[in-house]
């Protein structure tokens, strides 16, 4: 099966930035689209944004716009999330998923076909 791995996350007071990244497996198939959810304490999962492989462009979610940012390493294969301005409402865990889809269709609908394990990441006050 597919193995996507995130890491980078961490604790990281308010107001300062982290940048996730998340990584398939050598022997993985390529897919479509890469997003990034994240599920908070007590709250449902919630999409973050998306990327297709096909030609890069993505998609947020609208209360996700501005600090969130989805980008695309061709160097090394992984697609990173950087968060800046963070705040406490932003603890969570992170977790990047990949589907053969579409951008709008992950982000909306939540067509995911594998899901990395996630990564806490932890902003304190």
């Amino acid at each position: 099966q597919e193995q996507l791995v995130e890491s980078g996350g961490g604790l990281v007071h308010s107001g300062g930035s982290l940048r996730l990244s998340c990584a398939a497996s050598f022997f993985s198939l390529p897919y479509y689209v890469i997003g990034w959810f994240r599920r908070a304490p007590g709250k449902e999962r919630e999409a973050i944004g998306c990327i297709s492989s096909r030609d890069g462009s993505t998609y947020y979610a609208d209360s996700m716009k501005g600090r969130f940012t989805i980008s695309r390493d061709n160097a090394n294969g992984t697609v990173d999330l950087q968060g800046n301005s963070l705040k406490p409402e932003d603890t969570a865990i992170y977790y990047c998923a990949a589907g053969m889809t579409t951008i709008a269709a992950m982000c909306v609908y939540t067509e995911v076909d594998y899901w990395g394990q996630g990564t806490q990441v932890t902003v304190s006050s």
